[in-house]
């Protein structure tokens, strides 16, 4: 398994980080003038067509992996993902809705001030608003999260031990794929495309309230450009984007 990731990683930085260090060279330009949602959606769009790629690129070797696990690694991943939804259920569904505004508008400045250092009261305030007037709802989210967890599940137990041919196993997790970019569920999808509008205009609004010494610009990459490129955060997750809760 280690070998097949080293791979992919080997891969990734010989065909995909030139055009990271060129994506990251318009941003440090774009950064420093005022902005518009449109122009923030075609950098979340761009952004998110290379996570694509990079999925893209790593299927066969995840194929691989997924047919050699065995019950108790399944078991495993199972008894994590109830553990991170507990963890979710904290943070984001608590019964008070003064304390779940509270939290959500603290987890928007700590995810701005990661680009842009410290925000001053002004555009604290503005954050807050901008939260407590954002469409994002913490249950719809938890169960269309909840029910990708099972439809994960499903096809784990589907790959994992059975034989299944190359082929049909990347058609199947490609299938899955687009199912977690694109909703089946309509109601989900409706709500997904309002969020997403929303968090262009929330983002695109918060930076133009920022002050050219807050803008990252050549010679002076924000924390959150790491000197160059995205890093891992916590366990090699990759830290999240901005959301508007």
């Amino acid at each position: 398994m280690r070998s097949r990731l080293a791979d992919w990683f080997a891969r990734h930085r010989r065909t995909q980080l030139p055009d990271y260090a060129s994506l990251l060279s318009r941003a440090q330009v774009d950064v420093l003038a005022d902005t518009t949602p449109d122009r923030t959606c075609r950098w979340f769009a761009e952004l998110r067509q290379r996570g694509e790629v990079a999925a893209e690129q790593a299927l066969p070797h995840a194929a691989e992996v997924l047919a050699t696990l065995k019950p108790a690694q399944i078991q495993h991943i199972e008894r994590r993902q109830a553990r991170v939804n507990e963890e979710f259920r904290s943070d984001y569904l608590d019964k008070d809705p003064a304390r779940r505004l509270s939290r959500s508008v603290d987890r928007a400045v700590e995810r701005f001030e990661f680009v842009y250092g410290s925000l001053d009261e002004r555009q604290r305030a503005l954050v807050a608003r901008l939260v407590a007037a954002s469409p994002f709802d913490a249950e719809a989210w938890f169960a269309e999260r909840v029910q990708r967890q099972q439809e994960a599940l499903q096809l784990i137990r589907r790959l994992a031990g059975t034989g299944i041919d190359r082929d049909a196993a990347l058609a199947a997790m490609r299938a899955y794929g687009e199912r977690m970019s694109r909703s089946p569920r309509e109601g989900y999808r409706r709500y997904q495309e309002k969020l997403e509008n929303y968090n262009c205009s929330f983002a695109a609004t918060l930076h133009n309230a920022t002050t050219p010494a807050q803008r990252p610009g050549r010679g002076q990459p924000a924390q959150g450009m790491g000197g160059g490129l995205p890093r891992p955060g916590r366990r090699g997750r990759l830290t999240r984007p901005i959301r508007a809760a």
